[in-house]
């Protein structure tokens, strides 16, 4: 592989050529906020040079763009049941984060993408899908931080949705250099590393194998690639090293392991059993000292994991039936960490209130508003599966303090 050429094109579009295989791979970085990268992939596809377009998306992303009535077709029961929620509502906030973006920069964000998707279609181009599929990526980067950097990252993703904020220039400037995810998550990613090398390294080097293989295999002698500026110089970075020193594994065994979801640590399942092992310890305490005195803890057990679990579910804008599900399952599904209560209102939400093909059509709409999230039944039922979970994990650990201290006491 050999780098040809790189500079600044006349519109200011930063441009990397060089040769694979016989290939010739155009590199242009773009901007998510700029019309000039639209218009620019515009240009270099009008021009016939190229036989196929590489682009800065996974297949989910792809799949938005292209097909955005997909949401409508989202089996809700199947999300719950299958504990995808989070990850449903984590690419909800994102897509929030971007349709504040495009309401107050008057721009769609990604249009340079949606611009080589179209054009390459009218050009009859293969469209290339070169990043790695979202979800694995937030798996990734969630696996690679400590358990308190989780806690401060699903807390700021749960605010990005409670709370309204317009866009600061910071984000701004950051969406300048290319990358959506990195500046959705640009607080997160300057104080955990971890965040950062899943978020944005890992994917540089993702892509440039990616690169390889497709030039590899594909046939191609002219390929443009566009993705984000900031992307640009990892990726030039590892298409240089693959060339210089080749990876002791092939490029397929760095895009599988890329690919891999680490297996979650057995210390969060331990504890949590742990933790029931306790508070059922404690009854049994309880009851040999004195029946009142068991009795007194069982009640307060499912006073406070039961009424937390409820209070959130209130403030999701939960059904009364739903409410009263969550204060009925939250003091058993505490002690068995293999079911949540969630699973259990959220499943009774969706029943009580089943979404209409209105709510699924309007939902990446509505959740770019405050309001939306409760006005709109599928996200509703997200909310109230996030919040009856965090109410009654913190039940969980209230009264099972509450239980030591009365057996500290008696």
């Amino acid at each position: 592989m050999n780098s040809i050429d790189i500079r600044p094109a006349a519109d200011g579009e930063p441009l990397h050529t060089l040769e694979h295989g016989g290939c010739h791979i155009t590199l242009l970085g773009t901007a998510h906020i700029s019309r000039a990268s639209a218009d620019k992939v515009r240009e270099l596809i009008a021009t016939g040079d190229y036989d196929a377009v590489a682009i800065e998306l996974c297949p989910s992303r792809h799949n938005a763009i292209v097909d955005p009535d997909a949401l409508a077709r989202m089996d809700l029961f199947e999300v719950i049941r299958a504990r995808k929620v989070l990850m449903v509502a984590a690419n909800l906030a994102l897509g929030a984060f971007q349709q504040r973006m495009a309401e107050q920069l008057d721009i769609t964000p990604g249009a340079e993408m949606r611009a080589a998707i179209e054009c390459a279609r009218a050009s009859h181009l293969p469209v290339l899908l070169v990043d790695r599929e979202i979800a694995v990526t937030l798996k990734r980067c969630y696996h690679g931080v400590s358990w308190w950097q989780r806690i401060h990252l699903l807390s700021g993703l749960v605010a990005s949705v409670i709370v309204p904020r317009k866009v600061t220039v910071e984000e701004i400037e950051r969406l300048k250099e290319g990358d959506m995810l990195e500046s959705a998550f640009t607080q997160f990613a300057e104080q955990a590393p971890g965040l950062h090398q899943g978020l944005i390294d890992e994917r540089d080097r993702y892509m440039a194998a990616r690169l390889i293989r497709e030039t590899e295999g594909g046939g191609y002698r002219k390929l443009l690639a566009v993705v984000g500026a900031g992307h640009l110089k990892g990726i030039r970075r590892y298409l240089d090293e693959y060339r210089a020193h080749p990876p002791a594994e092939t490029l397929a065994g760095v895009i599988t392991r890329l690919d891999e979801i680490p297996a979650p640590s057995r210390w969060p399942a331990l504890i949590s059993w742990l933790v029931v092992a306790l508070i059922l310890g404690g009854f049994v305490i309880g009851f040999a000292r004195d029946t009142s005195i068991g009795w007194g803890m069982v009640i307060d057990w499912i006073l406070i994991t039961g009424g937390l679990a409820a209070l959130g579910t209130v403030l999701a804008g939960g059904h009364l039936l739903t409410i009263g599900s969550a204060f009925l399952a939250a003091p058993l599904t505490t002690l068995n960490p293999l079911i949540g209560v969630g699973m259990i209102t959220a499943a009774v939400e969706a029943w009580l209130r089943r979404p209409r093909i209105g709510d699924f059509s309007r939902l990446r709409e509505d959740v770019s508003r405050l309001r939306g999230w409760w006005h709109n039944r599928v996200a509703r039922t997200l909310l109230v599966f996030l919040f009856s979970s965090i109410g009654a994990a913190s039940g969980t650990y209230f009264a099972g303090a509450l239980i030591l201290r009365q057996l500290a006491q008696h």
